[in-house]
């Protein structure tokens, strides 16, 4: 009798990850969300550049500093939000403690050296160069990202 339960449990824990695999995160195309990039570049009045990687950005300030690089540690101000408008984050003072860019999101990796210290930027970010497929806290997966920065500091 035992065998018999221990064998029905083990058969439900296949069947069970079984379903799970199925729920599998599927990435959205860069191109999939460029309406929904441009709709919401023209509902808030952002003129942007398409880079090839599938960013869209505006450069507000080119600032007059040093410019940012994978290895840089950067000092940043920035607000971020989700296509509803609704913001999911956001830093109103300088960061305290430096962050490298190369270990932040591939959309700040590209968009960040394209001003210098000093400078301002408005990123429209694909998910695919964000969080990608997978929820990440209050970010719902295959989330098309908009974020508001500005370079205090590089170093």
């Amino acid at each position: 009798m035992k065998k018999v339960r221990l064998v029905l449990a083990l058969s439900l824990c296949i069947t069970f990850s079984a379903c799970l695999k199925d729920k599998t995160c599927k990435p959205k195309s860069t191109d999939s969300e460029l309406p929904q990039i441009q709709a919401f570049a023209a509902n808030n009045g952002i003129t942007t550049i398409p880079d090839p990687s599938g960013l869209h950005y505006e450069i507000i300030e080119q600032g007059s500093g040093p410019t940012a690089n994978a290895n840089s540690k950067i000092v940043i101000t920035y607000t971020g939000k989700l296509m509803n408008g609704t913001i999911f984050d956001e830093q109103l003072t300088p960061n305290t403690e430096p962050w490298t860019l190369g270990g932040l999101i591939k959309g700040w990796i590209i968009g960040i050296p394209l001003i210098q210290e000093g400078g301002h930027i408005k990123l429209i970010i694909p998910s695919s160069l964000g969080y990608g497929c997978e929820q990440y806290y209050a970010i719902p997966g295959n989330s098309v990202l908009y974020f508001d920065i500005h370079l205090v500091d590089v170093q």
